[in-house]
């Protein structure tokens, strides 16, 4: 494998967090490698996305001795650092089990900022990362001698052979569609309701807040120490010009229960449909699918990003395990281990998400369902005073 002479052991199209750990995963262990971006670099360490990292993304990222990418951003555990608003009174999740190794903190790292740090660390360790790559095509990806090329910042046709290509270039990229039509399944699962997401340069402290109300879901979570995300439930069908920025505070107050202390510049608003969709295979041939490029989650789980990490250590450890023992188990079974985690999560996920919806605005699931959502979300949390009954 390391004498092929191939340009690079593996060309990662896509230079998101799901492509850019793969890269700081694969130079830690000699594995040659190519990230392809097509944007410049300014654009990408100023992408706003995903802003929440689990206890497991986090640990993978320490067990690659990369804790500097995320130091500074652990939220303490969930319970502490996301309160919970229902109509507008405050409630306590459950604590975890102080034993369990999975309850560990996560972390709110905004996607730009994890962006920053393993390109940082990318390049400062070696990695050969190229922004500006356009019109990044894969081909033979069947055989054994894939290649991809690319028009470079000049205009020049590139081509770079390599033993595996990793597409992590997102829901829109051009990786998936070098698969058939007639070998790629995607199954799909719409929720029937939309977010209002609105980008806003005020910090957010706590760092997340979430609400349940009969008017929606909303919520505001941080993007960063002068900036935050807010979300507000509202129907498929409405458009950015039915909510103006007056609008939008008012109706953060009103599902909050409570004046928002600090207001200020909208930057950006747009709606953004609910859904969980899962692509598979996630492999084909020497072609493995990474991060989007394989599946979307509810944003109500939080899981993006740490999803996207699991699927970089998986195929980076398969990788790892050819190169050294001339084994292909593990990139044979990538694409069943990771569908069967992306599975679990989105299982996770439509639960979660059902919940906090359905047990706010009843016009979109019926009365049944918000009292059936109610009582699940009371598994939850802390039990109410005898004094403050639950609804």
């Amino acid at each position: 494998m390391t004498n092929t002479g191939k340009d690079t052991t593996v060309v990662i199209v896509g230079g998101g967090v799901a492509g850019l750990a793969l890269g700081n995963f694969l130079l830690r262990e000699g594995i040659g490698c190519v990230v392809l971006e097509k944007h410049s670099r300014a654009y990408v360490e100023q992408r706003q996305r995903a802003g929440s990292l689990d206890s497991g993304g986090v640990r993978r990222l320490h067990e690659w001795g990369l804790a500097e990418v995320v130091e500074g951003h652990s939220h303490g555990g969930s319970d502490a650092a996301m309160p919970l608003l229902i109509e507008g009174e405050k409630r306590q999740w459950k604590m975890g089990d102080d034993d369990d190794p999975d309850d560990d903190d996560g972390a709110y790292c905004p996607q730009q900022i994890l962006v920053q740090n393993l390109i940082k660390v990318f390049l400062r360790d070696g990695g050969d990362l190229r922004f500006g790559a356009e019109d990044v095509s894969l081909h033979a990806v069947d055989t054994d001698n894939p290649l991809v090329r690319y028009h470079d910042t000049t205009g020049a046709v590139q081509t770079i052979t390599c033993d595996f290509v990793a597409g992590s270039d997102g829901f829109r990229g051009v990786s998936r569609t070098a698969i058939p039509a007639d070998v790629l399944t995607s199954s799909t699962h719409e929720f029937g309701y939309a977010w209002l997401s609105v980008l806003t340069e005020v910090p957010a402290d706590p760092p997340a807040v979430l609400a349940v109300h009969s008017r929606g879901f909303a919520a505001q979570i941080t993007r960063g120490p002068n900036a935050s995300r807010l979300y507000l439930q509202c129907p498929l069908t409405d458009t950015i010009g039915q909510w103006p920025d007056d609008r939008v505070w008012n109706e953060l107050e009103a599902r909050f229960g409570t004046s928002v202390p600090r207001k200020g510049p909208i930057t950006s608003k747009q709606v953004v449909p609910l859904r969980g969709v899962v692509y598979s295979p996630m492999s084909y041939g020497r072609l493995y699918l990474l991060g989007d490029a394989a599946h979307l989650i509810s944003p109500m789980s939080a899981q993006g990003m740490s999803l996207a990490l699991h699927d970089a250590d998986a195929f980076a450890r398969a990788v790892i395990h050819q190169v050294a023992r001339h084994d292909s188990s593990l990139l044979d079974s990538y694409s069943e281990t990771c569908l069967d985690h992306t599975w679990r999560q989105q299982a996770s996920a439509v639960r979660i998400t059902e919940t906090m919806h359905d047990a706010g605005d009843p016009s979109y699931e019926g009365e049944f369902r918000r009292h059936i959502a109610r009582k699940n979300l009371e598994t939850m949390l802390e039990p109410l005073t005898a004094n403050h009954p639950a609804t």
